[in-house]
């Protein structure tokens, strides 16, 4: 029996890191006969975001095992004659129709449902000006700039959620995969031993040339699937997108009724709404003597418990169209999901200009918040003008006074994210 990891097909936890912005340029123009030709230095570029593309060439989550972090790429410094460097391209990585998006601690960012969806978990960050844009009445050749903003870096989990029309239910190896490869150009992997599926597959069936049906093989369900045991648990969620159902029973099995009520039993263990879902209940192997001489038996049993039973030979093909057109007759009685109206949802969000003040050591404070970490990364320490504008932005929210009155004293350093600064009041 297979022992790979089923979790690497529909789970996945991934990495995105957006690209920063390149950093403004300090420059001066410098021409013959012109000595102040003034600033002129040009913009970085913007950086890369990432993006998530919904696919319908794939259907599990299988490539996410061996890559998970997906970086794009920073934004180009400015350069001399107003020159704006290069935006850098945005990432694309694509998923399969179906995938669930998260953030680690269960906040849904979206559901790609559609080819082509597309989802930016991860934006790029804006190019830092140059110094053309600080030009004042009070200073005509600035040298202040500022660095690129630095990309977000976030982690997310995916799960999918297989697209289909009709789900194909049923213990192992009661040849839901053969019946898919019977009505479709799928190829599942078929073989003699219990939970040969380890992936959903998905099939598509031709009616008569004039409609197409979307088909997934589920693997097969055993007794405590809703609580992980076997591979159901890991493959259920698929079932809740399908709006028909098609229920293969083991026409060889001991007590096909009594797998009929377990599976039944696990769908609505697991989500009470599927069993609201309409099925077509069919036995298989009927091509077998020994299965065909039991059926009048089987049906009459299925009958006291108000279930038409279908019969159907997978292998043979033999009644495999009247069964996908039982099931397109009940999937016309189902009205498709409506598509509801996803209204804005307002969080409150911290002020970016508030901040806290901790104290770390005897002359040392740590001082953080969004606006002032986002200052302090995109100030050039380089510049004497910048380091200047990095002290007025302090003193305009406040930094100063409260520093002074929580005790720092001259001479002491303060901590802000990477930087590590001397105060002096």
């Amino acid at each position: 029996m297979p022992t790979e990891d089923v979790r690497y097909f529909d789970q996945a936890v991934i990495t995105a890191i957006s690209g920063a912005g390149g950093d403004g340029m300090v420059h001066f123009r410098r021409e013959k006969y012109m000595p102040r030709g003034g600033p002129d230095g040009g913009d970085g570029g913007k950086g890369g975001s990432v993006w998530l593309v919904a696919v319908r060439s794939l259907n599990t989550l299988f490539m996410f095992r061996r890559q998970r972090r997906f970086s794009a790429e920073s934004g180009n410094a400015g350069a001399k004659s107003n020159q704006t460097g290069r935006s850098a391209n945005d990432l694309e990585v694509k998923v399969p129709v179906g995938t669930l998006v998260r953030t680690v601690d269960g906040k849904l960012l979206g559901d790609l449902v559609e080819p082509g969806q597309r989802l930016c978990v991860a934006r790029g960050g804006r190019g830092g000006r140059g110094n053309k844009h600080f030009i004042s009445v009070h200073n005509k050749a600035p040298r202040i700039a500022d660095h690129g903003v630095p990309g977000e870096e976030c982690e997310l989990e995916l799960e999918l959620r297989l697209i289909a029309d009709i789900g194909i239910v049923g213990v192992p190896n009661a040849g839901k995969s053969t019946f898919l490869a019977a009505i479709s150009s799928a190829r599942p992997k078929i073989a003699p031993y219990p939970f040969t599926t380890l992936v959903p597959n998905l099939g598509v069936a031709d009616l008569d040339g004039y409609r197409t049906l979307v088909l997934a093989d589920v693997p097969g369900l055993i007794e405590g699937a809703h609580t992980g045991v076997g591979l159901g648990f890991e493959f259920l969620r698929h079932i809740q997108r399908t709006r028909v159902l098609i229920h293969l029973l083991d026409g060889m099995a001991e007590n096909p009724l009594a797998d009929y009520s377990q599976i039944m039993s696990e769908l609505a263990l697991f989500d009470d709404a599927l069993l609201d879902k309409p099925q077509v209940v069919a036995i298989n192997k009927t091509d077998l003597p020994d299965v065909a001489a039991r059926l009048p038996d089987l049906r009459r049993k299925f009958a006291r418990r108000k279930v038409a039973l279908m019969d159907v030979s997978a292998v043979t093909g033999a009644g495999a169209r009247e069964l996908l057109f039982a099931a397109d007759k009940l999937l016309a009685s189902v009205p498709e999901p409506a598509e509801t109206e996803v209204l804005p949802v307002y969080r409150p969000q911290p002020d970016p200009a508030a901040f806290a003040i901790t104290r770390e050591g005897e002359r040392l404070w740590c001082l953080a918040g969004p606006r002032i970490e986002r200052a302090a990364q995109m100030t050039f320490w380089e510049h004497h003008d910048s380091v200047r504008r990095f002290q007025r932005i302090l003193t305009a929210l406040g930094v100063q006074d409260a520093l002074t009155a929580a005790g720092a004293k001259n001479g002491d350093m303060v901590r802000i994210g990477d930087y590590q600064l001397e105060w002096n009041n």
